[in-house]
């Protein structure tokens, strides 16, 4: 074992570090969706009469309507 390793002084050495560049890649993937919520939240503020809030949905919605409750008469 010795000798290949000095044969191919890298071979110990990981190339990348799998765990970092998915923890990275998963912190990426959550701040373009938080720009995209607040972008999505805004544009439906400005161009309806209705209110909205972020929310993770398991259909990809990045904003959800929110419906009044009206008393039962």
């Amino acid at each position: 074992m010795q000798s290949q390793s000095m044969n191919n002084p890298g071979a110990s050495i990981p190339l990348s570090r799998p765990a970092l560049n998915k923890d990275f890649r998963d912190h990426a993937e959550q701040q373009h969706i938080a720009a995209q919520q607040k972008a999505a939240l805004q544009h439906a503020h400005a161009h309806s009469s209705g209110f909205f809030i972020t929310q993770d949905s398991s259909f990809g919605n990045l904003i959800l309507p929110v419906l009044p409750r009206l008393d039962p008469e």
